[in-house]
């Protein structure tokens, strides 16, 4: 029903330099996006304005530019680098005479095409119907009356009113299915909660590092490549941080300036791993010039999901594109790691990001000692399997006399799994703070 470009097609680039800096975008980072989507740029079109013009976004003498470039280029198809509303698309593809894109309808094809996962295409598609909804008329542009008041009715309207009522049908299905999704992501992360399993989310600009980074902790061979959304579909992995034990590791779809509302809103499912996360670890590409910008773009996202208040961690990566820069950890003045600098490709400096989690993450750290009779060779088994134990001897009555370390958390969790009587054996006792060891160390 609808026109759609194919990868490979010629296309000629639309980009308005605004006064208004709320309403500047990249171009550089538009001619990314196109080369994502598989598209070949042959001609770039571009012009200052004050504010977009309600026919055509560009002037009509800009307009009529744009049309002599894709009849001189035989280009197949127009992006734009903004957003535009369906009669402003309408109007250019009339004066164009092939198809136009906005920036909002290039990104929801990059994310139908990277999309893997059943949540993932259908979060895709969600956002996709939510765009057409709007748009039904430029499909359907061969019939000569879309509209009609009495006596005026014809096939157009029969055909629209159709196609509304299709559309909004689906839209239900989705959303449907996608509650079933969300409510098992929910019992994830509540089994989660409940077993005080802390959750580290990463979160930053497209193409700033993050698969890099999570494959690199992780080994999960997720696909990763210089190019914007490379991943788009969230992965969970389990790490083991010193001090504090298994944490769960989510990549999340990468964040972009002027992310479009439909996508946002669809993707919040996902994106609820961030909300909820115990500590995110924001990746930032440090050899990018305009990666305040980016950071700013990220944060913008962050505060639109709910997900402003969560715990931050700043990754500096790409430490390697620089002159001068060693893998280090910047602290705050309480003695908190704030940021750290690494290079995720070259594995440089994620050994420190590791120390940075635990000063994050571990909370009170116990070292205790425990004499523990033979008769409760379980209970020491289930210390061997935290592996907590630092050392081990054997009392002239036979019992077990351990040292342990382990994160307070655990310890709970063990004498709520097992009882109080656990504590019956501690014949020592000795509370440590990780984030004062760290601080002596640094400083």
């Amino acid at each position: 029903m609808f026109e759609r470009y194919e990868a490979g097609e010629q296309a000629v680039l639309v980009h308005v330099s605004f006064s208004d800096e709320n309403n500047k975008e990249d171009l550089d980072e538009l001619k990314l996006l196109v080369s994502s989507a598989g598209v070949n740029s042959v001609a770039t079109v571009t012009g200052p304005r004050k504010s977009p013009h309600a026919r055509y976004f560009v002037g009509t003498g800009k307009a009529q530019e744009i049309a002599d470039t894709v009849r001189t280029m035989e280009a197949d198809i127009v992006i734009f680098n903004h957003a535009l509303t369906p009669a402003q698309l309408r109007n250019m593809e009339k004066i164009c005479e092939c198809l136009v894109l906005d920036r909002t309808a290039l990104i929801l094809d990059i994310f139908a095409q990277r999309a893997r996962t059943y949540e993932g295409k259908l979060q895709v598609e969600l956002a996709q119907l939510h765009y057409m909804s709007s748009r039904l008329i430029r499909g359907w542009s061969h019939l000569d009356k879309q509209k009609g008041g009495v006596g005026m009715r014809g096939p157009g309207e029969t055909q629209l009113e159709s196609d509304r009522r299709l559309l909004g049908a689906r839209i239900t299905t989705i959303k449907s299915r996608l509650e079933k999704v969300a409510k098992q992501r929910e019992q994830g992360r509540r089994s989660r909660l409940r077993n005080e399993v802390p959750t580290v989310s990463l979160v930053g600009y497209t193409n700033a590092g993050k698969s890099t980074l999570f494959n690199q902790i992780t080994a999960a061979k997720v696909y990763a490549a210089d190019q914007l959304f490379a991943t788009l579909d969230p992965t969970l992995r389990k790490i083991t941080v010193d001090d504090v034990g298994t944490c769960v590791l989510a990549d999340t779809v990468g964040f972009i300036r002027h992310l479009p509302h439909d996508l946002v809103a669809a993707f919040k499912a996902t994106l609820q791993e961030t909300r909820e996360a115990t500590l995110l670890l924001h990746v930032i590409d440090c050899s990018d010039e305009n990666y305040l910008a980016n950071v700013d773009a990220v944060e913008d996202v962050l505060n639109e999901i709910d997900a402003g208040e969560v715990p931050t961690l700043m990754v500096m990566n790409k430490i390697d594109a620089l002159e001068k820069a060693e893998p280090r950890i910047d602290y705050d003045d309480l003695g908190q790691p704030i940021r750290v600098w690494l290079s995720a490709q070259k594995d440089i400096g994620v050994d420190l990001l590791f120390n940075a989690l635990t000063s994050l993450l571990s909370g009170k750290i116990r070292s205790l000692q425990l004499s523990i009779p033979p008769a409760q060779g379980k209970l020491r088994a289930l210390f061997y399997q935290l592996e907590c134990i630092e050392n081990e001897a054997y009392a002239e009555n036979g019992n077990s006399v351990i040292n342990i370390r382990l994160n307070n958390t655990d310890w709970q969790r063990l004498i709520k799994q097992e009882g109080d009587y656990i504590e019956e054996f501690v014949v020592d006792t000795n509370y440590e703070t990780v984030a004062e060891l760290d601080k002596e160390e640094w400083t």
